[in-house]
């Protein structure tokens, strides 16, 4: 980017109030030479640089910022648009296009059969209750985020349907479980008045018959 090109650039930002006259004493560039650069028609290079930035950005947006220069690239010949990846390269860079790419997916839960095999159902699919805090569910889910997973625990009250304990971490190491369980015991949600009961002493809770339910 030239100077007289980041000048411009910087007029037309509603952020900026520097005024022109002092960008280019700032730059060492006269005002007037900057005004006479203005008004210069566009050259073609400059012309079909602007179009092709433009493609590059249309099918970078309807790839959701996934894409990098190479699959962009072969999108534009797909198109028909003659151009280099290495141009492809230097007008993303210019434009601040970084793709983001998510990590593929890999399963890493499993179910225990011979650590569900020595816990009684206790629920029997019975997931209702005739009060507050006497029979929870839980269960572990993945949550996908640019970065990776994290992974939620929850903990559900069977008689009024809410989550009363939670807990999300990067790791589904028994801490988890063990935090969403605290976070359930300290007190269980009741309704509008605003107000808490403690977990009942006897209180069944039935999850998913994972590891680290069973831990």
């Amino acid at each position: 980017m030239s100077k007289y090109e980041y000048i411009d650039s910087q007029r037309n930002d509603p952020a900026e109030t520097n005024p022109v006259v002092k960008m280019c004493l700032w730059l060492g560039v006269s005002t007037s030479g900057f005004y006479h650069w203005l008004g210069r028609p566009q050259s073609a290079t400059a012309a079909r640089r602007q179009q092709l930035t433009e493609r590059i950005r249309e099918f970078f947006d309807a790839a959701d910022g996934t894409y990098g220069y190479r699959r962009i690239h072969a999108d534009l010949v797909d198109a028909g648009v003659e151009c280099s990846p290495e141009l492809v390269r230097q007008i993303m860079r210019h434009e601040s296009l970084v793709p983001c790419q998510p990590r593929p997916f890999r399963v890493t839960t499993h179910a225990d059969a011979e650590a569900a095999a020595d816990m009684p159902d206790l629920v029997k699919r019975d997931f209702t209750a005739d009060r507050v805090g006497v029979k929870f569910v839980g269960d572990i889910t993945y949550i996908h985020t640019w970065q990776g997973f994290v992974y939620l625990a929850t903990v559900i009250d069977c008689y009024s349907k809410k989550v009363v304990g939670w807990s999300i971490a990067d790791h589904m190491r028994t801490e988890l479980v063990e935090d969403a369980l605290k976070n359930a015991a300290a007190t269980t949600w009741i309704g509008p008045e605003r107000f808490f009961t403690p977990i009942a002493a006897a209180s069944i809770h039935q999850a998913t018959t994972g590891l680290w339910w069973a831990a």
